[in-house]
């Protein structure tokens, strides 16, 4: 039977309008704003003890990160020291093409990509083959004694990591070195890369796996059961459980270090780079080093510094593009 008008009148003037808010603990709340400001305040006085928890570290990133990107306008000026980052001439794009028509421009690309992918390649690999060993270990005791003696390294600063390393290739007395005769290694030019990576491997190959096996102790250990009973041995497992648990943790990680591909490290290169090897060690970081501090071009080092945060973040979001449309997962 159809309502009547005057019982679909009285429906109307008891249902609750839309501008009443239920909230969790079941009662009903005041009237939720439809306004823009009204959200935002209505927003503020609700959730005002977690913004002021996240208080600094949103100050921390805005003073670090955001507020000297003022001084990216440098790369677009002329830079007068008595005029101030504002009162140079303006000359446009003009440091980008001097770096692009730099004879080491060319060079100086190629030894970064060189070096980062080796050291992002392996880098990768290795904390992941690492996780799934030590999560194969059944002792609880051996396996945490594994896990302190593989992440120690990390804490080992620059400086010392690359003292360590010239010791251990002093020809004829080092550790590695009386391998090698009358040559030091690190005046090689062509293994500078090897030396890079794999050092750079050793020392966070431990901390980095961390996060695996954080991954591999959410598994349900039904399943490893399961398999056993099943019949499967331990490559099966590895293959059929452990890579697909952490599959999704590999992908975002991996898009996050695709923005830095460029990104090599300036301490340890600069540290181990000499005159015998500073033909396949010299990469963006230390040749803005060099032009800004030691040559006084800081437009110019500017330049290259904002050439090289660009092309990273373009590796970024591509890299993320590409792990959403083939894996459904990325990190925006």
């Amino acid at each position: 039977m159809k309502q009547s008008a005057n019982t679909r009148a009285k429906l109307r003037a008891h249902r609750p309008s839309a501008t009443q808010s239920i909230q969790k603990n079941g009662e009903i709340g005041s009237a939720y704003p439809q306004t823009f400001w009204g959200k935002i305040q209505f927003h503020f006085k609700r959730y005002w003890q977690l913004w002021i928890m996240v208080l600094p570290a949103l100050c921390f990133v805005a003073l670090f990160s955001y507020v000297p990107m003022y001084g990216l306008q440098l790369a677009f000026r002329d830079f007068d020291p008595d005029k101030g980052l504002t009162g140079g001439a303006w000359v446009g794009f003009n440091y980008f093409n001097q770096f692009f028509h730099d004879p080491e421009f060319a060079q100086i690309l190629l030894n970064t990509f060189r070096i980062s992918l080796w050291s992002l390649v392996m880098g990768f690999i290795f904390p992941i083959i690492l996780a799934l060993l030590i999560n194969q270990i059944g002792s609880e005791k051996v396996k945490r004694f594994v896990e302190t003696i593989t992440y120690m390294p990390h804490f080992i600063s620059t400086v010392v990591m690359v003292s360590m390393l010239n010791i251990f290739l002093t020809p004829k007395t080092g550790l590695l070195g009386q391998f090698f005769g009358n040559q030091n290694l690190l005046g090689v030019a062509k293994a500078f890369t090897p030396l890079y990576w794999i050092t750079e491997v050793w020392q966070h190959c431990g901390w980095n796996c961390i996060i695996y096996l954080a991954a591999l102790s959410s598994v349900d250990t039904e399943l490893y059961e399961a398999a056993k009973i099943d019949g499967a041995n331990r490559l099966q497992l590895i293959r059929h459980i452990d890579i697909p648990a952490i599959m999704p943790t590999c992908v975002i990680l991996l898009v996050l270090n695709m923005g830095h591909v460029l990104g090599v490290g300036f301490e340890k290169v600069y540290l181990m780079q000499n005159a015998l090897n500073q033909p396949m060690s010299e990469v963006i970081s230390t040749y803005t080093y060099k032009m800004g501090l030691l040559s006084f071009q800081f437009s110019y080092s500017t330049a290259i510094g904002l050439f090289n945060t660009v092309i990273n973040f373009v590796f970024l979001v591509v890299a993320n593009a590409l792990s959403k449309k083939l894996s459904d997962t990325s990190i925006f």
